[in-house]
């Protein structure tokens, strides 16, 4: 079955060449945009570089080097005898207290679980730091694997008070956890958030298709609720090559 060509007049494609910016980062510029807005989907095809390049009045070098931009980032492939084509886009989180299933379903990434562990553990020093309970308590570990377009973006590992809902698998493959804590009439108020970098284990590396040592993007959670009781403590890693978070920054007056 054929791949869909990009329309690039659809896409509305153009360049200013007032601004100061180079040719080749504007049109590189739009086009990750059309990818990460899902204008430009995994499978798509560019379309042919002379076609594009004589569209925008643009020199065939000027439109290579844009792409060769998004095939560095490894949003774009050259495939002999092709084309150009999309392979994916660079998921783009704000750092609020959201699930990752629900900002990858609000940006049309069609999310699927898959879960690796559901069961009771016995508290560990941090983890029963986090949640306020005694170290050796009982507590739920879900460990989970987030794809976006059947592709593996993040390991989730959560901890949460025993018997604080029902969490059966079946459930946990179908939607996030913090809308399964939303429907079970828990209100999420605040939580405690913490974000760092470090290199993928071998496991890691395997479960998320990634070299060994390949970098990755870490994030532990502490989520309360509106009575201030810890709901859950969540440490996961995400695929720095697949995966950003975002930071928006207000000047003080």
């Amino acid at each position: 079955m054929s791949k869909p060509t990009a329309d690039s007049a659809a896409l509305g494609l153009g360049v200013d060449r007032t601004s100061p910016v180079p040719l080749y980062y504007q049109l590189a510029q739009q086009l990750e945009a059309a990818i990460e807005q899902g204008r430009l989907t995994p499978g798509s095809l560019l379309g042919n570089e002379l076609e594009l390049a004589a569209r925008l009045g643009l020199s065939r070098p000027t439109v290579r080097q844009a792409i060769q931009s998004l095939v560095d980032k490894g949003l774009m492939v050259r495939r002999r005898g092709v084309g150009t084509q999309v392979v994916h886009s660079r998921i783009k989180r704000p750092l609020e207290l959201s699930s990752l299933y629900d900002d990858l379903e609000a940006a049309g990434q069609h999310p699927a679980t898959r879960v690796l562990r559901n069961t009771v553990e016995a508290a560990t020093a941090e983890v029963a730091a986090a949640l306020g309970v005694e170290e050796g308590s009982d507590v739920h570990l879900v460990e989970r694997l987030r794809y976006a377009h059947d592709e593996p973006m993040a390991l989730l590992r959560n901890h949460l008070p025993p018997d604080l809902l029902e969490l059966t698998t079946e459930r946990l493959e179908s939607t996030g956890l913090y809308r399964m804590m939303r429907l079970s009439g828990i209100t999420l108020h605040s939580a405690r958030q913490s974000v760092g970098a470090r290199a993928a284990t071998a496991e890691e590396a395997k479960r998320l298709m990634e070299d060994e040592g390949a970098p990755l993007l870490t994030m532990e959670r502490t989520t309360f609720d509106d009575g201030g009781r810890a709901v859950e403590f969540g440490s996961h890693v995400y695929r720095a090559s697949r995966y950003a978070f975002e930071f928006q920054l207000l000047v003080r007056p």
